[in-house]
């Protein structure tokens, strides 16, 4: 069949040509946006305060249990008080500014009401998104200068009581990385034994953080070899969420802002996100016709005792 002479379609009203050029536009009334904003960790831990750009904490251990026998009436000597040791780290500043013209402001859009609102709603998520990143960074804590930004140590340099790695260790105070080394699976075996140096150490770790990739071969360990299948559903639960071994249960949190190559067991009571300065929105010099604001925060790691912590290093990733 073909189209009458002269017709009008929605060929001819659409569109910069034709008759009628009058059809409306079809466009949704909402933006879609799957960008992930999950930060495991971040929300996890508690949120403390520093009052200087250099954090500082101690901590203490007791003296080592042995026997203890003395005799009936025996004038001791003082037993020699354990001394304390003292951490720091650097607040470092993260921030994002956002732009907006008058003209965007006024003309009519599909799926916000308020531009500039929607801009700083976007940056808010991605400054913890970036808090995430560098939680678990192997970066070293820098003092900065007037030209340099200072550093948060995260995650991976504080860690070297409780180590399965193939690489050299850092320090364990914050100031250097962890060397990488020959990447290898992630295995049952290493999370026991890192598991059992924690308890060892006195930390009672509660959060087992992995990659995507490491988070499915998790759900293969042996402790979850029989798998239930729900007759009426027809559901296959292949999954491990939780981990209980001999000394610890471990939830296992799969991240897709960690280091990838590395597995972390995090004892949350024993860490903090300390903020100098807590996130606060500030409107900035108008430049034109634009608006801007600065959406900032000043924080740090605070690692409060590192021998609770452990971490497996050197995984494949795929």
């Amino acid at each position: 069949m073909t189209q009458p002479t002269a017709i009008y379609s929605v060929y001819d009203a659409s569109g910069t040509t034709g008759v009628g050029k009058g059809n409306r536009e079809d466009l949704a009334a909402f933006v879609s946006d799957i960008s992930p904003t999950e930060t495991p960790i971040l929300t996890a831990l508690e949120k403390g305060t520093a009052s200087a750009v250099l954090h500082e904490w101690t901590t203490h251990a007791l003296a080592t249990a042995a026997a203890n026998e003395k005799v009936e009436g025996d004038d001791d000597a003082i037993d020699a008080a354990v001394p304390k040791t003292r951490f720091n780290n650097r607040t470092a500043i993260s921030n994002k500014v956002c732009g907006v013209t008058a003209t965007q402001m006024a003309v009519g859009k599909t799926g916000m009401k308020d531009a500039m609102a929607e801009e700083v709603m976007y940056k808010l998520k991605e400054i913890k998104r970036d808090q995430e990143v560098m939680i678990h960074a192997n970066t070293a804590k820098a003092s900065g200068s007037d030209s340099v930004a200072r550093k948060s140590a995260g995650f991976p340099t504080w860690i070297i009581t409780n180590v399965d790695a193939i690489g050299a260790d850092p320090t364990g105070d914050g100031s250097d990385t962890a060397t990488n080394g020959t990447q290898r699976a992630f295995s049952e075996s290493q999370v026991l034994a890192v598991s059992q140096l924690c308890y060892t150490s006195g930390g009672k770790p509660s959060i087992l953080n992995v990659g995507p990739f490491n988070k499915r071969v998790a759900s293969g360990f042996a402790g979850n070899q029989t798998r239930h299948v729900t007759a009426s559903e027809k559901e296959l639960i292949n999954s491990i969420k939780v981990y209980e071994d001999d000394f610890n249960t471990l939830k296992i949190v799969p991240n897709r802002f960690t280091v990838t190559r590395n597995a972390e067991l995090w004892d949350v009571e024993q860490a903090k996100i300390a903020y100098l300065r807590p996130i606060s929105i500030t409107d900035l010099a108008q430049i034109g016709t634009t608006t801007r604001k600065q959406i900032e925060t000043e924080w740090t790691l605070e690692m409060t005792n590192p021998r609770a912590h452990g971490i497996i290093r050197d995984l494949t990733t795929s």
